[in-house]
């Protein structure tokens, strides 16, 4: 993902940055905002370009999976064609779903054009892929019983509280890193630790936004509790999110994709795709 990070050690993020302790936030998650609406990114002549064509897998809902008709539906496929619309390439779109392990390859032999499906922008990758800039982060939470979760800030609300974790993960870092007045409670399976946050023996759990928000908006949840505080955003410690890859050869497409990227989150298309696949907003 080549775009720009402004490294903070931890920064909790809704329309913009705020810091761990915490300036009061808005009380209900948003729909997350990534890119300045006042830098114009210009507008690219793809006219010469042939055939855009995006590779993803169906294995990785809600991004990208077979409906129950055999259809290629999901976020990202809903997002590539936005991003066609956008480049007034439309009648040169095209998505191919490939096994997972085929994607580098198929690029590189010149069968697609762009990968989205969620290849991680790390140094490693940047030597094979252009990114474009992230857009979709994954923020770390807290979830508490509703009766008892804290609104920002909650910082000096959580001390001595014990709080579970995924024991041996980014977020167990995190959590010992920034909240070290915490009781942290390792556990080793996610249903574990939803289950002892149901049952009241420890006070919150901290974890993978998306990850709850799935769980909370689902059946074992039953309703009990809600996210507490504000979204967390640590690249150092989660990565910096979801881009486009592109071949390393070609930096032009990646910014392509940046300046449609952006029009899709000033027009409001980003927020529909982002409400329809993710309802329990994680931001």
């Amino acid at each position: 993902m080549a775009f720009r990070w402004i490294s903070i050690a931890l920064a909790s993020m809704l329309i913009g940055v705020q810091s761990l302790a915490g300036i009061a936030r808005a009380a209900e998650p948003q729909v997350p905002v990534l890119w300045d609406a006042k830098e114009r990114l210009p507008k690219p002549d793809l006219s010469a370009l042939p055939r855009l064509r995006f590779l993803t897998t169906t294995d990785f809902p809600p991004f990208n999976f077979l409906d129950s008709a055999g259809r290629l539906s999901g976020f990202h496929i809903d997002l590539a064609r936005a991003i066609c619309a956008e480049l007034d390439v439309a009648d040169k779109c095209q998505i191919q779903a490939l096994p997972w392990a085929e994607l580098e390859g198929a690029l590189q032999k010149g069968e697609g054009e762009a990968i989205i499906a969620g290849i991680a922008a790390t140094p490693e990758s940047r030597s094979k892929y252009a990114f474009s800039r992230s857009y979709l982060q994954f923020p770390a939470r807290f979830i508490m019983p509703k009766t008892k979760a804290f609104a920002e800030p909650i910082f000096d609300r959580l001390r001595s509280k014990r709080v579970g974790v995924i024991a041996g993960s980014a977020h167990e870092r995190m959590l010992r890193d920034y909240f070290g007045t915490v009781q942290v409670v390792p556990f080793d399976r996610p249903e574990a630790l939803y289950g002892d946050l149901k049952a009241g023996k420890i006070d919150a759990a901290f974890g993978d936004g998306m990850r709850f928000a799935f769980w909370l908006g689902g059946s074992d949840a039953a309703g009990c509790c809600r996210f507490a505080g504000g979204p967390y955003l640590a690249p150092e410690y989660l990565g910096s999110g979801m881009a486009i890859a592109t071949r390393a050869g070609d930096p032009a497409l990646a910014a392509a994709l940046d300046y449609a990227l952006q029009e899709i989150s000033i027009k409001g298309t980003f927020a529909e795709f982002y409400l329809r696949y993710f309802p329990v907003s994680f931001f």
